[in-house]
């Protein structure tokens, strides 16, 4: 029912995978590409047969161990907490690559299986070569590339900072987004312990509780959705919220992260959650005094606010670099041993 929201996200197929147009990558808003990555080896394999993608993957499979996901037939795919909310309802594996194909080639023949998955696995260091014939050029960006294995699942709505293009290369794929002012509406759960890293929304897109979850319904009117065959893509902007739903039983997902600013400035969310440790339970008059400070010197900074000091002494008033931000985070931790 929730389906009548969706708008779909809009689609362009007039790019490859090497001369996507500057416009699309820099995009504040989701983009499908449709057919995007329809001549890599990968994607030719997936429309022969389960059999031949395996085999594909099979040339590159470094033999290292990495973690999968599992949980039981019960969980229906989906991907989450346990009941009491003090760990997840899948456990964590480790095994190699050939063991997780055996699997799915097992649960292929049973009508409800158990849910197997692997996320975000690093493509380089488990499948070396794989690039050379599967790859985007993406200019001078240098991304994150990434590989997501598994059988039927779903990803409950979260954010990433970096930009995401993720690339469906077998099976099919839902994505259903939700532009970051959502927030509100989204009901997200833990920040610091979450299933997919990220903190995720608490609701069930598959059967939204609208009697908990009232506000969830306006997400839905501000939704966005596409389906996704093997070869086509989609650009996520940065803190887009998006659901994730692997519709086959073998679903191979590629996709690259990156981020607009350089790495050595960190991740966001840990400074929300040092936020949260040094100022939210303050009395409500100093919050609004460091609200004003954080408006002053990280959301609104001026030249003029700094003026009067020697540029030369400005230290983390000046702009960031790779040797400002070390110095930053060497005073961080001098003062987390206290």
């Amino acid at each position: 029912a929730s389906d009548v929201y969706k708008r779909q996200i809009k689609e362009i197929d007039c790019c490859a995978w090497d001369s996507i147009p500057e416009e699309v990558l820099l995009s504040s808003q989701p983009v499908v590409l449709r057919g995007l990555v329809a001549d890599w080896p990968i994607v030719a394999a997936a429309n022969q047969s389960t059999e031949q993608t395996i085999a594909y993957l099979k040339k590159f499979d470094s033999g290292r161990p990495l973690t999968a996901m599992e949980g039981g037939a019960d969980i229906d795919g989906r991907i989450f907490y346990n009941d009491n909310f003090d760990g997840f309802n899948f456990d964590y594996h480790r095994m190699t690559l050939a063991q997780v194909f055996e699997k799915l080639v097992e649960y292929q023949r049973i009508d409800k299986p158990p849910m197997i998955y692997v996320g975000s696995t690093n493509i380089d260091n488990w499948l070396p070569g794989f690039r050379d014939e599967n790859d985007l050029v993406l200019g001078e960006r240098s991304p994150l590339a990434s590989l997501w294995i598994g059988n039927r699942s779903r990803v409950a709505p979260h954010y990433d900072f970096p930009t995401n293009i993720a690339c469906s290369v077998a099976g099919r794929r839902r994505f259903t987004l939700f532009p970051p002012e959502q927030l509100h509406n989204m009901y997200v759960g833990p920040i610091d312990r979450s299933p997919a890293g990220q903190p995720i929304s608490l609701v069930d897109l598959a059967d939204p509780d609208y009697q908990r979850f009232p506000k969830f319904e306006q997400a839905l009117q501000a939704s966005q959705a596409a389906d996704l065959e093997p070869g086509d893509a989609i650009l996520i902007p940065s803190m887009w919220w998006h659901h994730v739903e692997a519709m086959d039983s073998l679903n191979v997902l590629v996709n690259y992260w990156w981020r607009s600013t350089p790495s050595f400035m960190g991740p966001p969310l840990s400074v929300l959650q040092h936020a949260i440790l040094g100022l939210r339970d303050l009395p409500e008059d100093q919050r609004a005094v460091w609200k004003d400070l954080f408006d002053y010197y990280v959301f609104n900074p001026s030249e003029e606010n700094v003026a009067h000091i020697p540029e030369s002494v400005r230290g983390a008033l000046n702009p960031i670099t790779e040797q400002t931000a070390q110095q930053i985070r060497g005073l961080l931790l001098e003062q987390f041993k206290h």
